[in-house]
């Protein structure tokens, strides 16, 4: 993919910004960070040349005045909420943060749990908290809020809430995910240092709508795609346009909020700060875009992946029907089709031609190779070794896992798991080729390949099964499928 986004650029600009604004409320800033910040896959997607850990990266660099604090709320404790792009739940997640912040020495203040009306689970993952030496806090739902000013900023609002002690001037708050309550906590604590005579100040940092590109841009529009669920809309900023003139986007519900989050603001600090949602963000990455081409064209690519999960998840019942529709109105503003997934019609050519589940991968030098389901192996396992064949220059004819490595796997299977489909895994059959690998320099080589399978394109003609997609989104391809559920019957043929 041709690179569009300069990375370290955007890193020196982001850092140095995120420090003008820190100086601007007297060394004390609570800075509501919004998006994934470990594997950010949409924005390099959308950005290629954004490494998707530039977040991190970014807060190494401020590490020396920063401190995090995690927010997740309740109720997402209480309904296990799942981050669909790497399948684990919420609480899961931020377990694994709080794991990965220590290992790079990034100073973990706390974790508060939001919207808490007194779930017994989330005293459960308070107690696991506490017992691996985290501090958590409790915040029930504001008083008054949106509406009551008066409630919201009075001891029975803001003030029910318990202070967090924090110590230095970035105080970083972060999620697993959207709703987390990060924009209630940032103003609970805004409020609790104004008692204590410390104006502290407010700022969002959030990749996306981008802010200062146009508002159909395919960035900003895959944007809408990739939280159609959320039912976001980007917007102009009135606020921005009629203070000053320029037009620049954001999206609803920072310009819903808006009103109360100024009004909050200039009640506890005693001024105007900021005069519309733009004014708050911190934001850099627009200016860091070095091909407008390139991330038009990935944006594109991302939408129609998009529109691929959407269908799938309507289908399987975790979305509302209308979310596909949604994304596809999109899609219909840039003329944009199915077929324009290169590995799509391929795959769909595969299955008509065999009359099974097909994948196709598209390689790094954009080759297209193809797998297909047997009674021996899934699609998706048939397609990966294909493709490291491929990219191996080995011969198509030359089998790498011959019956003898196979069949006992397959016995294992049936007779001792009681596996009723016999078809190996994905994760089946990287095992067996890890094991010939080691007797083989063939199967070696070809082993050799997976790490250059990140980034590649992959389509499946039917629904995956999620313990091969798991496996794939492993090994770092993009991943789409038909909304069609398997049919067991042509596996078992």
């Amino acid at each position: 993919m041709k690179i569009g986004f300069d990375h370290q650029k955007y890193l020196q600009l982001q850092n140095k910004y995120i420090r003008e604004r820190i100086e601007r409320f007297g060394n004390k800033l609570y800075l509501e960070f919004g998006g994934k910040l470990f594997d950010d896959f949409h924005a390099s997607r959308v950005l290629p040349g954004f490494e998707s850990n530039a977040k991190i990266k970014l807060l190494l660099e401020l590490k020396d005045i920063a401190e995090i604090i995690f927010a997740i709320s309740a109720p997402a404790i209480e309904h296990n909420k799942i981050r669909a792009d790497i399948g684990i739940t919420y609480e899961m997640d931020v377990l694994r943060l709080i794991e990965s912040f220590t290992a790079l020495g990034l100073p973990i203040n706390s974790v508060v749990i939001t919207q808490y009306t007194d779930q017994s689970s989330a005293h459960i993952f308070s107690n696991k908290l506490q017992m691996r030496g985290i501090k958590t806090y409790f915040h029930s739902l504001t008083k008054g809020y949106p509406t009551e000013v008066d409630t919201i900023l009075s001891d029975e609002g803001y003030g029910a809430n318990p202070y967090i002690e924090t110590t230095r001037p970035l105080v970083v708050v972060t999620a697993p995910g959207p709703g987390a309550g990060k924009l209630a906590t940032c103003l609970s604590q805004i409020y609790h240092e104004n008692k204590r005579g410390v104006a502290a100040g407010y700022a969002k940092f959030e990749t996306f709508p981008i802010w200062n590109l146009p508002l159909k841009h395919p960035v900003n529009l895959a944007y809408e795609a990739a939280t159609a669920d959320l039912r976001d809309v980007n917007m102009i900023d009135p606020y921005h346009l009629e203070k000053y003139g320029i037009t620049t986007v954001n999206y609803n519900r920072d310009i819903e909020a808006f009103p109360i989050i100024k009004t909050v603001l200039c009640r506890v600090l005693g001024e105007d700060l900021y005069y519309s949602p733009t004014d708050m963000g911190v934001n850099m990455a627009g200016y860091a875009i070095i091909d407008d081409e390139a991330v038009r064209q990935a944006s594109c690519q991302e939408i129609i992946r998009r529109y691929f999960r959407a269908l799938c998840d309507a289908k399987q019942g975790l979305v509302e029907h209308d979310i596909p529709a949604r994304i596809e109105m999109t899609m219909q503003q840039l003329g944009l089709r199915e077929e324009d997934r290169e590995v799509v019609p391929v795959a769909r050519a595969k299955q008509e031609q065999r009359q099974v589940p097909a994948v196709a991968f598209q390689l790094p030098d954009g080759r297209i190779t193809t797998g297909r389901a047997s009674d021996l192996m899934s699609a998706p396992a048939s397609g990966v070794i294909n493709a490291i064949k491929a990219l191996a220059d080995i011969a198509d004819p030359l089998l790498l896992l011959s019956r003898v490595v196979l069949d006992p796997i397959i016995s294992l299977r049936q007779n001792i798991l009681k596996v009723h489909d016999s078809a190996l895994s994905l994760a089946d059959v990287l095992t067996a080729l890890s094991l010939c690998a080691a007797t083989s320099p063939v199967v070696s080589l070809a082993v050799h390949q997976l790490s250059n399978l990140r980034g590649c394109e992959v389509h499946c003609t039917v629904i995956m099964d999620p313990a091969d997609e798991a496996v794939l989104r492993q090994l770092g391809v993009n991943v789409t499928c038909d909304p069609v559920f398997a049919e067991k019957a042509i596996y078992d043929k």
